[in-house]
């Protein structure tokens, strides 16, 4: 994500017309249901993952695991954060070498690129949005943050700025400093977690959130929106309004963080895991 904001009121209610978005609360009790679910028949899904901003694979390791023990294949991807459309680009390759139908799920930043990168690419039959921006055509990931967002402060506060060699003029490489890292990113994860995090963390270009969204597969792919109401760096306001947009299934998550990924991956596996029982 990034500094930039958008008033969730922008982006309108829930829609009156066609599919309705419907909304259900996650526990953060460990898992049990949906997965494993019945075949319906023909080949398991491929579950895809793509982190966001600030992170790498590791993010989903808990969703990995229990994925795992239910019989998935599930594949954590390297996202690159260089831009939007060289990273969509990149996702999208890696999903044409799969196989059968794919569940594709992006975290931040990383909805902004699965929104983009199952477009055209008919073996993406479910979208799973995790505390995650889904652009429309146009938009830009860093207007999707949010008028509460915490990454709304100076930028001078927020980032240490890196230069990125190659890049056009203008164009840095982004670190999240401590503070924010540790105050309003991963705010439920314990202290000396959120600092290692926060240490090993990956830079993210300026270009990943000034790009506008090339494609938005949520209006032809059904989707669903996993809410963590305690995130203070995509809101839970502006999130609803995108979900809703989207026509999606809500999950809303009481507390968590940006991180809930990390600090309940039992309960964001179960959303996950409700994607891939209705993949056909």
């Amino acid at each position: 994500m990034a500094a930039l904001t958008m008033a969730a009121a922008s982006m309108g209610a829930a829609p009156t017309t066609g599919a309705r978005a419907t909304t259900t609360r996650a526990a953060s009790a460990p898992m049990n249901e949906p997965l494993p679910c019945p075949s319906p028949g023909g080949s398991k899904p491929t579950v895809v993952l793509v982190h966001g901003a600030w992170a790498d694979t590791s993010s989903w390791s808990g969703e990995v695991d229990a994925l795992r023990r239910a019989g998935y294949v599930a594949r954590a991807i390297a996202n690159p954060l260089q831009g939007l459309g060289t990273d969509a680009a990149a996702v999208a390759d890696f999903l044409r070498t799969l196989p059968g139908p794919i569940v594709l799920v992006g975290h931040s930043y990383g909805g902004s690129v699965i929104t983009n990168a199952a477009a055209g690419v008919p073996q993406v039959k479910a979208l799973v949005y995790v505390d995650a921006a889904a652009p429309d055509v146009g938009e830009a990931t860093g207007k999707l943050s949010g008028t509460n967002s915490a990454l709304n402060a100076n930028p001078d506060t927020l980032y240490d700025k890196v230069a990125q060699p190659g890049a056009p003029r203008g164009v840095a490489g982004l670190y999240l400093k401590r503070d924010t890292f540790v105050g309003s990113f991963a705010t439920d994860l314990p202290r000396e977690t959120a600092l290692r995090l926060w240490a090993i963390q990956r830079a993210a270009s300026t270009s990943a959130f000034t790009t506008p969204s090339a494609a938005a597969a949520w209006k032809s792919i059904p989707s669903w929106y996993f809410v963590s109401t305690g995130d203070r760096i995509i809101t839970p306001a502006s999130k609803l309004a995108m979900a809703r947009r989207a026509h999606a299934k809500i999950t809303r998550f009481e507390g968590g963080s940006h991180l809930t990924l990390i600090s309940h991956p039992d309960a964001v596996t179960s959303v996950i895991g409700s994607a891939i029982c209705s993949a056909r």
